[in-house]
């Protein structure tokens, strides 16, 4: 999409005036932006494009627009969020400064770091749920182009992706994002399972279309004597959605269902039922796959008609029915709620929906006060993506809770002070233990009683969600300091004994006061009491309390191994020299052997590595198994050169591909045209998915040799991937 593309989409709703201000935006970041490139090699600005064209898709309002332009300008300029309130307005910087990573502060590391990211980012989108939008179209155009990132980087970001950012779009109703998110992040995870679906669905689509039409062509014939204007089509198949039932209810592909789909779209609701009643009218419904989300509608506020039924020539058929609206919300989901015409956003039940997020924002309040970025992650994972179930108060409201919730969860969701008096619960009329683990449709009461005691430390066990346990927390915090202070100190000296330290060295008032002011902490008294009640745990403060003593007896136990090593290596004499094909810079009459967890060839980047006993092993340079705090344990390796052109070194590789007849005798054959010995052949099949996994360890002489034979394999009819293995 280009900026006049953008601009004439936007152009579609927004007025004169406000155009102006998005080109002032898009002009602003160019400027601020040149001179910088993505690794695909292209000029930096047309990201913001591209975040800019997925956000005017949603008919969202002017700042957000201009706030896709510039959400990166912040972060990867010298431009401040001051600058952007100056120029534009508080409501655009507030939106950018949600967006915007914090590089300020040091982290331990990448991971903590990504989690404060996340922490503050849904802070903000508690305060404008536009924030998350903003963010949603800048994963999901990186996602796009993620293709020119190495190898390891498309699998973290893909990962973050499927455990935060299409979870989040999932919980905001907005299926159009998420489904593109979760497709492409399969296909960095796991490219063999994902193109062997793509091809076993471009194999069937003939089939399904044919199939379709003519269930199509029936039901216009069923509705033309009933006054029901109507849109059919087919339900696009999204592959991930595949991929889970294939992995997670280990199903064959013929085995699922909702391959067969059809979404009809009416005008009203009334219409709606009417069709639902023709669709059973036709074809007989399956029992228990009926499910009306028009009545009872998702968390997310996804509304439609689902029925399962036994379709043409017995195939299930799965029917969704909607309205236009409701297809409009289960498509942009919370960006529905924001369409901006003739000036204004669209009132459409816009109280209403502010009080669907309630939820959200409940969630993220209870978090705010954890000290801990990862368990604020951990919590929001808990709360915000994991399976629900939906359960009734006794007036028919309905709750949803993360699955394996108990009474007390439903307590707390009501109100903390509920929560907190709680003495017992019923559900669906029976008396039942706090800890019962609802299901999907259960009648909870709970029972209170002025005279409770409050909650008790087992409850913080037995609760679900994150929501329950930090009520829990707040309530011990504030009720029982005195108690939880001292029952923090003891835990912590505790926690340092299994250590194996002296709590009078390691709890000295130096060592106390920066662990305090590490984790947010007024003074002592409040870590000791938040340890105590459990708002954080002993072994987390400990770790900062010992930070210095387990560096110095680390240090002094790596210096006398590092000399033992050191006197080994000087105290061997090689019988005669040694054929690695390596030598050490500036050393001779080393002990020095190659090592077998990564096997180096020539041509590979090399590193020397001192090991006790054993000489020098020489590994490659991103071995992960070298990784050492002392720099001096390494030393400079390089090849020997021309003279050992002649020597084989062993390479271990993995081979997977389409299981099928003569696939190993093709991949021995071109290793025989290739001349290459093979030292030994091991090989694996998987029926389930139709996947033959080959391991073979072979004899090469360098980098080029051994690039030459996967290439040669590659092009290999079925072959999914070669890749070099490290052990």
């Amino acid at each position: 999409m280009t900026i006049d593309q953008v601009i004439e989409k936007a152009s579609e709703y927004l007025g004169e005036e406000d155009i102006a201000f998005l080109r002032r935006a898009y002009e602003y970041a160019e400027k601020h932006h040149g001179g910088q490139y993505r690794k695909s090699g292209e000029p930096y600005i047309l990201h913001p494009i591209q975040v800019a064209g997925i956000i005017v898709g949603l008919q969202l309002d002017p700042n957000t627009v201009a706030a896709a332009f510039l959400h990166d300008v912040v972060e990867d300029t010298d431009v401040t969020i001051e600058d952007i309130t100056s120029e534009f307005n508080e409501e655009v910087a507030m939106l950018v400064d949600g967006v915007t990573k914090l590089k300020k502060f040091k982290y331990k590391s990448k991971e903590e770091q990504q989690a404060e990211n996340h922490r503050k980012m849904l802070v903000a989108m508690a305060k404008d749920i536009r924030v998350i939008l903003i963010k949603l179209a800048d994963r999901l155009h990186n996602m796009r182009t993620l293709k020119f990132m190495p190898p390891a980087k498309q699998r973290v970001t893909s990962n973050e992706t499927l455990e935060i950012f299409a979870p989040l779009a999932h919980r905001l109703g907005i299926s159009a994002i998420k489904w593109e998110l979760e497709d492409i992040a399969l296909r960095y995870l796991d490219p063999q399972q994902y193109y062997r679906i793509v091809n076993l669905m471009k194999k069937k689509r003939a089939e399904r279309e044919s199939y379709l039409d003519e269930v199509i062509e029936r039901i216009n014939d069923q509705l033309k004597d009933m006054d029901v204007t109507c849109e059919l089509s087919g339900r696009p198949k999204h592959i991930y959605s595949i991929y889970r039932k294939m992995v997670i209810q280990n199903k064959q592909f013929n085995e699922i269902y909702d391959l067969l789909a059809v979404r009809i779209i009416v005008k009203n609701i009334k219409d709606c039922y009417a069709v639902l009643g023709v669709i059973h009218t036709c074809w007989r419904p399956m029992p228990g796959r009926f499910k009306d989300y028009i009545a009872m509608p998702k968390a997310n506020m996804y509304q439609s008609l689902h029925t399962t039924v036994v379709g043409p020539y017995g195939d299930p058929l799965e029917v969704q029915i909607r309205t236009d609206e409701m297809h409009r919300v289960a498509e942009f989901g919370v960006a529905a709620h924001w369409a901006y015409k003739e000036g204004k956003v669209v009132a459409n039940q816009t109280n209403s929906f502010e009080d669907k997020l309630t939820w959200f924002r409940d969630v993220i309040e209870s978090q705010v006060d954890t000290n801990d970025a990862q368990e604020f992650m951990e919590s929001m994972k808990m709360d915000l993506f994991s399976d629900m179930v939906f359960v009734f108060t006794p007036k028919g409201d309905v709750v949803e809770l993360p699955r394996g919730s108990v009474p007390l969860d439903f307590a707390y969701r009501i109100h903390s002070e509920i929560g907190n008096r709680c003495i017992g619960a019923k559900v669906n009329s029976k008396m039942v233990p706090l800890d019962h683990e609802l299901k999907t449709g259960d009648i909870v009461e709970v029972m209170t009683s002025k005279h409770s005691y409050g909650p008790s430390q087992d409850w913080l066990k037995i609760t679900q969600s994150s929501h329950a346990k930090n009520k829990i927390k707040q309530w011990f915090k504030k009720e029982k300091r005195e108690e939880n202070v001292q029952k923090g100190r003891e835990m912590l000296e505790k926690e340092v004994r299994l250590l194996e330290f002296d709590p009078k060295e390691v709890l000295t008032a130096e060592n106390i006061a920066e662990a305090a002011s590490k984790f947010s902490f007024a003074g002592e008294e409040d870590m000791f009491a938040a340890t105590g009640y459990g708002g954080i745990s002993a072994k987390q403060i400990v770790n900062k309390l010992t930070e210095k003593a387990r560096k110095k007896k680390d240090q002094e136990q790596e210096v006398q191994t590092l000399d033992d090593a050191l006197s080994d290596m000087k105290s061997f004499t090689p019988k005669k020299k040694t054929n690695s094909g390596v030598r050490v810079k500036g050393v001779d009459n080393l002990l020095i052997r190659i090592s077998r967890c990564c096997t180096p060839v020539p041509g590979d980047e090399i590193v020397g590595f001192i090991t006790k006993g054993r000489g020098v092993s020489i590994h490659r340079a991103d071995c992960p198994n070298i990784v050492s705090e002392d720099d001096s344990r390494f030393l400079d390796v390089e090849w020997e050169g021309a003279q050992q052109e002649n020597k084989a070194y062993q390479v271990d590789i993995e081979i997977t591909g389409f299981d099928r007849n003569g696939l190993l005798n093709e991949v021995l054959h071109t290793m025989t045209e290739s001349r290459t010995s093979i030292n030994a052949v091991t090989g694996r099949s998987d029926p389930k998915n139709k996947m033959a996994t080959i391991h073979m360890s072979i004899s090469i002489q360098n980098l080029a040799h051994l690039q030459k034979v996967v290439e040669k394999i590659k092009q290999l009819k079925d072959i999914y991937s070669v890749r070099r293995m490290m052990h």
